[in-house]
């Protein structure tokens, strides 16, 4: 489960967005909704651990990820949180398969192939697993990149605007897998995103604060 309160980030020495309070379930769904520039990927990224300045309280399961600092906050970032970007991020020169491989070794735990694959399998993209990042389509990048959030069966998934630049049907396609991931790995989601697409199926919505 995810529980944030008072919680206020930004990108360099104070603050520049609020979210008064959000609640999410395991395996549930959430939105973090507000305008382009209201700071709902500062909030997002504060979630983590990652923004420069975070003040409150976000709470994954047990951990108060605010009050962690240095390696174990890396630690529990790396094995606890999975990311979905607009960006995909793969890293090209490396298959599908070493790509989702990256993160286990990232947050030094084993590499768990056999679970890579299956979930590549799962998402539609198995046959995909020894090709090169670069010769894949959007998406299947974007199912790739699903499928190295759903990896190491994080609490925690954020997607930060997955389907902006998406049409309809493979936004559609992309909530599907999103909202599947989450009910898999029992996993709450949240949502960064102005998409009236993805507003009409989730309704735990909450409103980002611009701080002046």
């Amino acid at each position: 489960m995810l529980l944030a309160e008072g919680l206020e980030a930004g990108r360099g020495d104070k603050p520049v967005a609020r979210l008064r309070a959000l609640k999410v379930e395991a395996g549930r769904a959430a939105l973090l909704v507000g305008p382009s520039g209201v700071g709902k990927s500062t909030l997002l990224l504060a979630l983590a651990g990652l923004a420069h300045t975070a003040r409150g309280m976000a709470r994954i399961g047990d951990a108060d990820v605010l009050s962690l600092r240095g390696a174990a906050l890396d630690r529990f970032r790396g094995r606890h949180i999975g990311f979905v970007f607009q960006d995909i991020h793969l890293l090209p020169g490396l298959s599908t398969l070493d790509n989702l491989l990256l993160s286990p070794f990232a947050a030094g735990v084993p590499q768990d192939r056999v679970r890579a694959r299956a979930l590549l399998e799962a998402l539609g993209v198995g046959d995909k697993a020894d090709r090169p990042a670069e010769r894949l389509s959007r998406g299947e990048a974007q199912r790739a990149a699903i499928a190295r959030a759903m990896l190491l069966k994080p609490r925690l998934i954020l997607a930060d605007e997955p389907t902006a630049s998406l049409d309809d049907a493979a936004a559609q396609v992309v909530a599907d897998l999103l909202l599947e991931a989450a009910a898999q790995t029992g996993a709450a989601l949240v949502i960064a995103t102005h998409d009236g697409r993805i507003k009409a199926r989730i309704r735990n919505q909450v409103a980002v604060e611009a701080m002046a």
